[in-house]
């Protein structure tokens, strides 16, 4: 069949065509900077640059399109929200099902007296929300939280914590990376204080671009990681307190993002409606196709079982071959392409049950097909049975 693309987890692959051509227009045919230069060609991708934090505004519900702040990633993000917001005593509750993106940063902040007590999983990757208001104390400033895992594909309940976080007054930070422009996110209504995001996963922009939006006035309660020259306020040494300068020092990626407008609008006429249905379609097919070598003991579905609260990640072990060789077969016999091992979160893994050993890892994008799908299970069926 050829090659057979499901990392889409990692980074969606292919992008729209818009994308290539965006990129490819701004570096051939407009170059300039914004803030920067005083001339026609500057303005226009100053515009672009702005509609596109409209957008992302308008996907997300934020407040206001400056509250849109671009990075380089998600991983970025998620180190100036950390290290930008909390201080030495605070403490801080995670899920048992976070990335290194989070768990890394605040890991280093225990050095500075910054503590994290972890909400535990269930084996399916769900949330013990029922134990959340037990780790609680007096110290407690936030929660940060993942969306959706990048492991086993188990949706988070957002709303349900955010409300958590505004009765007991604590900021709620969420990693959309598995999530955005694939499950509806609505800063407002799930009360979320800050939330990161990457632009090239769901989102279906090039790699290199990502940022946060904030709920307004949270800006001014975060020092910001890097300072330097915005092409604002010139005459002063000092970091502009406005949005978004505050955290935008050094150049933007522009090629970057206009290869994310470009991909945006792609999302915004097809719709994530669309996108999320075609993935469960996939999703289903696969998990339907696996049942069989489940029920015999050969493989086992890591996560949830069924539809209902998940999207299209899906993780499996092979009970009786080594993960990291099944999954070089699956790529060298059978073009079929995964990630395996632990997937930078090895919290996760632990709540699910899989650590040490890891997962191969199968992650559905919009380009996918159904007898892609077909072809992978039969695949694992001959993996399986030693074929």
């Amino acid at each position: 069949m050829g090659r057979i693309y499901f990392d889409n987890a990692a980074t969606s692959f292919p992008k729209p065509e818009a994308v290539a051509d965006a990129v490819y227009r701004y570096i051939s045919e407009q170059g300039c900077n914004i803030n920067r230069g005083g001339y026609p060609g500057a303005y226009d991708v100053e515009e672009t640059v702005y509609e596109t934090r409209e957008w992302l505004c308008d996907l997300f519900h934020g407040e206001d399109a400056r509250s849109v702040v671009f990075t380089r990633s998600v991983t970025e993000s998620l180190n100036v929200l950390l290290k930008g917001f909390l201080r030495p005593g605070d403490h801080v509750l995670v899920s048992s099902m976070e990335h290194n993106a989070v768990m890394r940063p605040l890991t280093q902040l225990l050095r500075e007296s910054v503590a994290f007590s972890r909400v535990p999983a269930n084996p399916d990757g769900s949330l013990n929300l029922d134990e959340m208001a037990a780790l609680l104390t007096e110290r407690t400033r936030a929660v940060v939280m993942t969306h959706a895992s990048n492991v086993c594909g188990t949706v988070l309940p957002v709303a349900r914590v955010g409300a958590f976080c505004a009765d007991h007054g604590l900021t709620f930070i969420v990693d959309s990376a598995q999530s955005a422009g694939v499950l509806p996110i609505d800063m407002r209504e799930m009360r979320i204080d800050a939330l990161a995001f990457t632009g090239h996963k769901g989102l279906l922009g090039p790699q290199g671009v990502g940022g946060f939006l904030l709920r307004s006035g949270l800006e001014t309660a975060i020092e910001p990681l890097i300072s330097g020259g915005t092409g604002s306020v010139s005459y002063s040494e000092i970091v502009p307190e406005f949005m978004p300068d505050r955290f935008e020092a050094g150049t933007l990626n522009l090629p970057g993002i206009m290869g994310f407008h470009a991909a945006l609008g792609w999302i915004r006429e097809r719709g994530i409606d669309a996108i999320y249905a075609h993935e469960m379609a996939l999703t289903e097919a696969f998990l339907v196709g696996l049942r069989p070598l489940a029920n015999d003991g050969r493989l086992r579905v890591v996560g949830r079982p069924d539809l209902s609260g998940r999207t299209g990640v899906v993780s499996v072990q092979l009970l009786h071959t080594d993960q990291a060789e099944a999954a070089d077969r699956l790529a060298e016999a059978y073009g079929v392409m995964t990630r395996v091992g632990l997937h930078c979160a090895p919290g996760a893994h632990k709540a699910l049950g899989t650590f040490p050993d890891g997962t191969i890892r199968f992650s559905f994008g919009w380009r996918n097909t159904l007898d892609e799908v077909r072809f992978a299970v039969k695949a694992l069926e001959e993996l399986c049975h030693g074929v």
